[in-house]
């Protein structure tokens, strides 16, 4: 080509590409330099290594630091999910790639920053054996054009996340595998997002679900709790870790008893060795959100490890051992609980209650039918009256503290939802509302979404999540008991109210103690 058809021909190209037309970002790191994407202001470098491959003798060992590189590396494309047996109609869809080595992370930050930013770390939830950073609802360019650093990474699941053995049980870090992977996450923030503009002494961690179970054990482990300076907890419960008070000596025998289903009947180093040479698609298996009840012989989840975790949030809470950092906390009108129980009548069920039982019987006397009564009671021991609790014991503790409850339903979903279902906010926080209802996103849930992602991104920045326009929120104190509430009525209904449920909360309480 000659040269003035050339140059004619990238004016051209320059012209019809725009602003586009720009560098692409890159970041030097402790380990080498990185080179992202940019797009309409907005900088992202996808699938950072943050740690070694979790493979061959790595398997369950704590993560180790990622290995340094020459040049500069490509951070273009979300890393592999890790390793687990998708389910169906997942409220945070991922792309199917999914391998054992897994472990990235992926920044947005805008693309022209002032300063250092406040940083937002996000913990996607998936009852510990689903999930992952790469689904498009959790992506984070709304938080980077909100002026803050959002980042999201991966960590181990299932069993290859969360398991014990006698092989183990020697090794200072054990068990919850899938945890030590969030606090070097974490570590590499702190050592790393300063070369991003973001500011390594104002970090938010969010989750929600497993996310959120996670937060109570970084909130209150002695090895993650310098790692943030405040916190966001998305129906996350609060009194226990997600599977309850499970030692490491239970946690070892459904190691046992799964290893043997594969054939290897030794206990010690022999057949650790036997299990790490197995395959990983045949260590994670089928377990996936819906079976995990019926494979809890071969599976433990979080454990009670003696070091990462040592007791349950409950009982740190309670005695002050946390961290004292500020905490948005809440759960949804409709969330999830178990009612493994089937009640002949009303009296039956309300029994549980001892000699509170008249009181309950008060407390739910609008509440019709016997089903939907269980349904709310488990509901409220689940999800809603832990995340009371911890406001509870942070403002108890001169903490401060915002409590929500979210009740908003997209339109794309009236008629169909008696509430706000498990994890149904999440789009809105993120403002990747197409990502979950493609053209049937309206007006009104589109100002659902601005209004509780100002309130999330407030709170990132300065600790409160209030702000000019926005209607006030007021800290949690137990004795006016109020709440933000997003109304299922929209943004302009929501507001500031004594939680509606009170006095049956106080009755669900009574079954804590």
């Amino acid at each position: 080509m000659k040269p003035c058809k050339w140059l004619l021909t990238f004016s051209l190209v320059t012209l019809s590409l725009g602003c586009r037309v720009i560098a692409a970002p890159i970041v030097q790191l402790h380990s080498g330099r990185v080179e992202g994407l940019q797009d309409n202001g907005i900088d992202s470098f996808l699938g950072i290594p943050y740690a070694k491959p979790p493979l061959g003798q790595l398997r369950w060992q704590r993560p180790l630091s990622a290995k340094s590189w020459q040049g500069i590396k490509k951070a273009t494309a979300f890393g592999p999910s890790c390793l687990q047996t998708p389910i169906k109609a997942s409220a945070a869809p991922l792309p199917n790639d999914y391998s054992e080595n897994c472990l990235t992370l992926n920044v947005w930050r805008p693309s022209r920053g002032n300063g250092r930013l406040p940083v937002m770390v996000w913990i996607h939830g998936g009852g510990f054996v689903n999930g992952g950073s790469a689904s498009p609802v959790y992506k984070g360019q709304a938080f980077a054009k909100s002026g803050v650093i959002f980042v999201s990474f991966n960590y181990r699941l299932g069993r290859l996340g969360f398991f014990a053995h006698p092989g183990l049980s020697k090794n200072l870090f054990r068990g919850n595998y899938g945890l030590m992977d969030q606090i070097k996450a974490l570590r590499w923030i702190q050592d790393n997002i300063i070369s991003f503009g973001g500011d390594p002494n104002n970090v938010t961690v969010v989750g929600e679900s497993a996310g959120g179970y996670s937060i109570h054990a970084l909130l209150t482990s002695h090895y993650s709790r310098n790692l943030f300076n405040k916190a966001i907890i998305e129906s996350g419960g609060g009194r226990y870790q997600m599977n309850g008070d499970y030692p490491w000596d239970k946690a070892q025998q459904t190691g046992v008893q799964f290893a043997k289903e594969l054939g290897i009947d030794l206990t010690g180093d022999k057949a650790l060795a036997k299990l790490r040479a197995l395959p990983g698609k045949e260590i994670a298996g089928s377990l996936n959100l819906w079976n995990m009840g019926a494979q809890r012989q071969t599976y433990s989840g979080p454990m009670m490890d003696g070091h990462v975790i040592s007791e349950n949030p409950e009982q740190a809470y309670q005695s002050g051992d946390f961290a004292h950092v500020p905490l948005l906390v809440g759960a949804n009108d409709d969330d999830f609980g178990f009612d493994r129980y089937h009640y002949q009548n009303r009296d039956e069920l309300l029994a549980m209650f001892g000699q509170h039982q008249p009181a309950a019987a008060k407390a739910y006397r609008d509440v019709k039918g016997t089903a939907a009564l269980a349904s709310l009671i488990a509901r409220q021991k689940k999800m809603i009256e832990p995340a009371r609790f911890v406001a509870r014991e942070f403002a108890r503790q001169n903490v401060p503290v915002w409590e929500y409850r979210f009740g908003y339903v997209a339109d794309a979903r009236k008629g169909q939802w008696q509430g706000a279902k498990h994890a149904s906010e999440v789009p809105y926080v993120f403002k990747t509302l197409s990502a979950t209802y493609g053209h049937n996103v309206t007006q009104r849930d589109q100002k659902m979404a601005d209004l509780i992602h100002q309130y999330w991104v407030n709170f990132a920045k300065t600790g409160n999540p209030n702000g000019q326009s926005l209607a006030n929120w007021p800290k949690y104190k137990a004795k006016s008991d109020e709440l933000m509430w997003f109304s299922p009525d929209g943004a302009l209904k929501s507001h500031a109210q004594k939680d509606p449920q009170h006095a049956q909360l106080d009755m669900v309480e009574t079954l804590a103690k």
